[in-house]
């Protein structure tokens, strides 16, 4: 078993941006001509893609970190106090960013991780297709995620 202090390093290591699927939403809606920021850290949850113009924003979730209802997530059979309550956070705090983030004006998209890889994994480019409409349309939110 590991030490308290390789765990810590071990989760530091855990990317919490610029993640593969996340990577493929940017090269997908930049090369649509979209520009956006990254990561605005004036924002609630500091939404992974931001689009001013649109008074949008895009969070690219993991589907284990922000506990989605689909076959990507399951509970860690050990330690399971320590998963429930990091992941009720997260869940807690992602639904206190998107409140924020609606009264402040700002619509907003989540795309699951489920949507760009796995066995229910959605066609791509229409995935980007729905979102590219969503950011120029006026819909308030949207969610992208796997069949």
């Amino acid at each position: 078993m590991h030490d308290p202090a390789t765990r810590s390093r071990n989760m530091a290591a855990i990317r919490g941006r610029d993640t593969k699927p996340e990577l493929l939403i940017r090269k997908a809606l930049h090369s649509a001509g979209l520009r956006y920021r990254l990561n605005v850290r004036d924002l609630p949850g500091k939404p992974d893609l931001v689009f001013p113009r649109y008074r949008a924003i895009i969070f690219v979730h993991g589907c284990f970190w922000h506990q989605h209802d689909c076959h990507l997530f399951h509970w860690p059979a050990t330690r399971q106090d320590f998963w429930r309550e990091k992941i009720g956070r997260n869940v807690i705090n992602d639904e206190r960013a998107a409140n924020a983030l609606l009264e402040a004006g700002w619509r907003s998209a989540i795309v699951w991780e489920c949507a760009l890889k796995g066995r229910t994994r959605a066609d791509f480019p229409e995935a980007v297709q729905r979102l590219i409409t969503w950011i120029k349309g006026d819909e308030q939110t949207i969610t992208i995620r796997g069949g």
